[in-house]
């Protein structure tokens, strides 16, 4: 059930639960500290009352803690699948059984789903979950004063109901409270499972001999033996009974970071954030983008240092900005890369130069340096892994590998995933105006600015000699 919203609040959002006068938002599961085998869920204002079923896939478990509900084992895999800090396990066989690891100490645990407050048509079961859910959202009819609305169905305060053989309610000054039978975990498939009527519970049939093999696919497997189907779920042979275990990947609530990506790796079940390489994008009259993805104007019509290597100084990018006879305003030129005794520039109409003679694209010198020709553009690649895209014009891209994080320094900011850092200067102190910072990083002498009069600057360019 959907709630209007207060004045200073902007959305509607699902009714809440009280219980012993503390209020509970839908979508939160509590305990009492006098039972934490007694949980408590809400759901749109129905409160879901059960008991957690232990599972313990161990021969020798330790007795839960003070204030824990279930035992412990020693060592976290469940049917030959590894459970981790970060990613619990649940059973193939019981998709409501979940297993997680901590300090080296595996849980598992079933708990029973909660009730849910939309009509039965707006209820779905999604494969390999635990638990139904209601699909969509919406508002539904308010019931007459302290009576209550589960579904379709009205209920008039005081009632108790049955939804079923394991689900007992009562409604009680128009809220619901309902206690629900958490059934055992089975040492059976599904497929082998009954249910008897009037039951809540499904069982498995009795095995009068147990075997000491499996048989899985066509292939035998003894007792205790374990294998993988895939990153994601292997199988244990247990009494001649096939179990297995799926592992569940964290939820992506928040995108990566700066400077990474969402990837799959090769043998891993769960994608996750990996470093990417860096990428400095230089366009228009020139607007920058850092490394870290700080965007930022800056018109300097003179030479810069774009980026380089502040640590081990392995490399240097500058490039020399041309007003083209504008006041205000200032576009790439040239750009000229360094690498020791190894020389390159970049200009106008995709000339490019090595050591200071023309050369043809493309260019390869072993071990060190490619330069290949595009349908629009330049592109250099090092044996450093620094990379250079140019279109001949004013657009410019560099590329610097992870091994470079943290250790760059000039207009392209520093790779540290930080973007609110990377005005920094050539002293190292933080600026908040990128006139001030582009002029800091300004390189060789005034002769090469295109403009007689910086009017980027309100304070004039201090250039540093040129040694190259």
């Amino acid at each position: 059930m959907l709630l209007d919203p207060r004045k200073e609040e902007c959305c509607q959002k699902c009714k809440g639960c009280v219980k012993n006068n503390i209020h509970h938002p839908s979508g939160t599961e509590w305990t009492e500290p006098s039972d934490p085998c007694r949980i408590y869920t809400c759901n749109a204002g129905v409160i879901t009352e059960s008991k957690l079923r232990c599972y313990t896939p161990c021969a020798n478990p330790t007795p839960p803690a003070p204030g824990q509900c279930c035992p412990t084992c020693a060592g976290c895999y469940v049917n030959g699948q590894k459970v981790t800090e970060e990613r619990s396990v649940m059973t193939t066989e019981d998709p409501c059984v979940t297993c997680r690891c901590n300090m080296g100490r595996l849980t598992c645990a079933k708990k029973a789903c909660p009730v849910l407050h939309c009509p039965s048509s707006r209820i779905v079961q999604d494969a390999g979950e635990c638990c139904p859910r209601c699909k969509g959202s919406g508002r539904y009819m308010l019931p007459p004063r302290g009576a209550c609305m589960l579904g379709t169905t009205l209920h008039s305060t005081g009632s108790q109901f049955y939804l079923d053989e394991c689900t007992r309610c009562s409604c009680t000054n128009s809220a619901i409270s309902c206690a629900k039978e958490t059934c055992p975990v089975l040492e059976c498939n599904s497929e082998y499972q009954t249910k008897l009527p009037g039951r809540c519970c499904p069982q498995c049939p009795v095995v009068e001999e147990s075997r000491a093999s499996c048989t899985y696919a066509g292939k035998t497997y003894g007792d205790g033996e374990t294998w993988k189907l895939d990153p994601c779920k292997s199988c244990a042979c247990k009494q001649g009974k096939v179990r297995c275990a799926m592992s569940m990947c964290p939820p992506l609530t928040t995108p990566c970071p700066p400077n990474s990506r969402l990837e799959l790796p090769e043998g891993q079940c769960c994608p996750r954030c990996v470093e990417s390489d860096g990428v400095c994008t230089v366009f228009g009259d020139p607007h920058y983008r850092t490394f870290d993805g700080k965007f930022y104007t800056f018109r300097g019509s003179c030479k810069y240092q774009l980026a380089s290597d502040c640590s081990n100084h392995t490399f240097s990018i500058r490039v020399t900005n041309d007003a083209r006879a504008t006041r205000l305003s200032a576009w790439t030129k040239t750009i000229s890369l360094k690498i020791g005794d190894l020389k390159v520039n970049l200009g106008q109409r995709m000339r490019v130069k090595v050591n200071g003679r023309r050369v043809e694209v493309p260019f390869r010198m072993a071990n060190r340096l490619d330069i290949n020709r595009t349908l629009d553009s330049i592109l250099v690649n090092t044996q450093l892994g620094i990379k250079i895209l140019w279109d001949g014009i004013s657009f410019l891209e560099v590329s610097a590998p992870t091994s470079y994080r943290g250790k760059l320094c000039g207009l392209c900011g520093n790779f540290n995933s930080i973007p609110k850092d990377d005005l920094t200067n050539r002293r190292g102190k933080l600026l908040s105006d990128p006139v001030s910072f582009g002029n800091s990083w300004a390189v060789g002498a005034k002769k090469v600015c295109s403009r007689t009069k910086n009017h980027t600057s309100r304070r004039g360019c201090k250039f540093r000699k040129d040694h190259r």
